[in-house]
């Protein structure tokens, strides 16, 4: 069902300018993607006890994506319908999980002078307010493996403002709880409007941008702490800011991540910077995670380097090492990735 929306999406769009020549090319829906494919080596070294280490060289599809997205004008005064549809793709084995195209993005709504609402199942506010501070977005070293609150939900209702003083946003998410079981652990089903709610506020001035958020009653998983709840519901707070000028990129979020309903809290730390000369970009980042219950802690740093082949186009290299420790025993947990790779964007 999924390959024949997609299918279907992507014809039309394609088809639309030549069914409506008159037609702004702005008006009409666009196909986009992105093909990031790297080869690499991966090392897993476990714990006292566990299996023994691992050594594979893999192909990595990281999140390679095809979609159609646009607006339209309707027949109301300063007001247009709005619409993604966009899906992962696996350039590496043709599948993920079975399926040829995986849910990503997909929403549908209005915008106009009042701001934008839209609706359907997308990142929350909170993902997104970590802005451009992970330099290795969909690699290795991507920030989820240090941070919570990476998620993109289903059922989700989005309002934000248009940029207040040219300078701000809001936005506010709400989720419902459509299964009505007590999926957040207090004793009560919920059934509400608002069961989960993702609500940040971001900035944007010439290279400088900043974001606040808070979300509460996310189901998602601690990273390195946690009291064994049967499901895992999250209350967190997210700050980021950055600078990106002409010649480097810097970067730091902070986050405190804690149950709902339990006891168990964590701690993150990114930090990342990036330095540009002509075509090359040289990348770094360092992250750490502590637990409060259980003081298991984690820490990631990585290294890399991207070079332009064209606007939409580069090929790269980097290397990711991932370190979880277990605050008892003091056992560690080691991964380490190096990898080559291209990205194509279109």
């Amino acid at each position: 069902m999924k390959k024949n929306l997609l299918a279907i999406a992507v014809g039309a769009a394609l088809a639309s300018p030549m069914m409506m020549p008159g037609a702004a090319l702005a008006d009409g829906p666009k196909v986009y993607g992105k093909v990031n494919v790297s080869l690499e080596n991966m090392n897993y070294d476990p714990a006292p006890g566990a299996p023994s280490n691992d050594d594979k060289w893999e192909l990595q599809s990281n999140a390679s994506r095809l979609g159609v997205k646009g607006d339209f004008d309707l027949d109301v005064a300063d007001l247009k319908a709005v619409y993604k549809a966009e899906f992962e793709i696996s350039v590496d084995d043709g599948d993920k999980g079975g399926q040829t195209f995986s849910q990503r993005n997909i929403y549908g709504g209005f915008q106009g002078g009042f701001g934008t609402l839209i609706a359907g199942k997308f990142d929350t506010p909170t993902k997104k307010a970590q802005m451009d501070v992970d330099q290795f977005n969909d690699l290795d070293g991507d920030i989820k493996n240090i941070a919570a609150g990476e998620n993109r939900v289903s059922n989700i209702i989005q309002y934000s403002t248009p940029k207040l003083a040219d300078l701000v946003t809001l936005n506010v998410a709400f989720i419902p709880n459509e299964d009505n079981d007590d999926f957040d652990n207090d004793g009560e089903n919920e059934n509400g409007l608002a069961d989960s709610t993702s609500i940040s506020l971001t900035m944007e001035q010439d290279a400088f941008y900043a974001a606040l958020s808070r979300d509460t009653d996310i189901q998602d998983d601690l990273i390195v702490d946690g009291t064994g709840l049967p499901v895992s519901v999250l209350d967190i707070t997210r700050v980021a800011a950055g600078l990106n000028m002409d010649v480097f990129e810097v970067g730091a979020l902070y986050q405190i991540a804690e149950e709902s309903e339990g006891d168990g809290e964590e701690n993150s730390y990114v930090i990342s910077g990036a330095f540009k000369i002509d075509r090359v970009k040289l990348k770094a980042q360092y992250g750490m995670v502590d637990g409060d219950q259980t003081d298991n802690e984690g820490t990631q740093y990585a290294f890399g380097a991207d070079y332009k082949l064209a606007k939409n186009s580069k090929v790269y290299a980097y290397f990711n090492e991932l370190t979880y420790e277990d605050g008892t025993t003091g056992d560690e947990e080691e991964e380490r990735t190096l990898g080559v790779g291209m990205e194509h964007k279109f």
